[in-house]
């Protein structure tokens, strides 16, 4: 257990309100399966340039490379910014047909609702783009949950491994750093908001790889955080 006496909750999404097998074993291979077909069909885009500054080219000269760079970036697990956005569009597609829902631990909703109910803010800082965050959270198998949430952040805030980006995050929020707890199942993370002054916790998720030594609390369930 822990005690929250701050005025924000931020979460990360994979492996922390998501089990990392809904994310790997049907968001990722979604996106994989679908990325060319939609290249194909939307090759004017503007994230296929961004695409090649990602795979450092000066362009595609064709579907083809494009798809390949794709194939590669996501076989080295790319925090780049093309691919984020290029898998949030392929899977708004996924979403809008009912070929997807998102799936999370059971304890999220009800946490949701008493952190808010509470006054809490909650906003979300994820690898994925900012659209696919917001999709996701439509698309659940418990609804739409997107009015929880008042704001959130992807790698265009800046790396989640540096803690500049979570100074970012705290600026714009307009609520002081130590007014914040980040929640997420990376200990690296963790580590980096918390040199931007956040309080911090590890999400221990079942599923989720053995964290690293750390001195980040840890918690099973969301309800183990105490508000007063």
């Amino acid at each position: 257990m822990m005690e929250f006496r701050g005025k924000l909750v931020l979460l990360d999404i994979e492996g922390t309100v998501a089990p990392l097998a809904f994310v790997h074993d049907v968001m990722f291979p979604y996106a994989r399966s679908h990325a060319g077909a939609w290249l194909e069909a939307n090759w004017g885009h503007e994230v296929v340039g961004q695409l090649a500054r990602d795979a450092g080219v000066p362009g595609f000269d064709d579907p083809a490379e494009a798809i390949a760079a794709v194939g590669r970036l996501m076989d080295a697990d790319a925090k780049v910014t093309g691919l984020k956005q290029l898998q949030g569009l392929v899977w708004e597609q996924g979403f809008r047909r009912g070929e997807m829902r998102s799936t999370l631990f059971d304890d999220v909703v009800p946490a949701l609702e008493l952190w808010r109910g509470a006054g809490r803010e909650i906003r979300i800082y994820s690898s994925g783009s900012v659209h696919a965050q917001r999709l996701f959270f439509a698309h659940t198998n418990v609804g739409d949950l997107t009015p929880f949430f008042s704001g959130f952040y992807d790698t265009t805030t800046g790396s989640k491994r540096e803690s500049s980006s979570y100074a970012a995050i705290a600026a714009d929020c307009g609520i002081p750093a130590p007014e914040i707890l980040f929640l997420s199942d990376l200990v690296d993370e963790l580590d980096a908001a918390r040199g931007a002054g956040m309080i911090t916790a590890l999400a221990d998720r079942p599923g989720n790889q053995p964290a690293p030594p750390h001195d980040h609390p840890s918690l099973a369930a969301f309800f183990e955080v105490t508000l007063s």
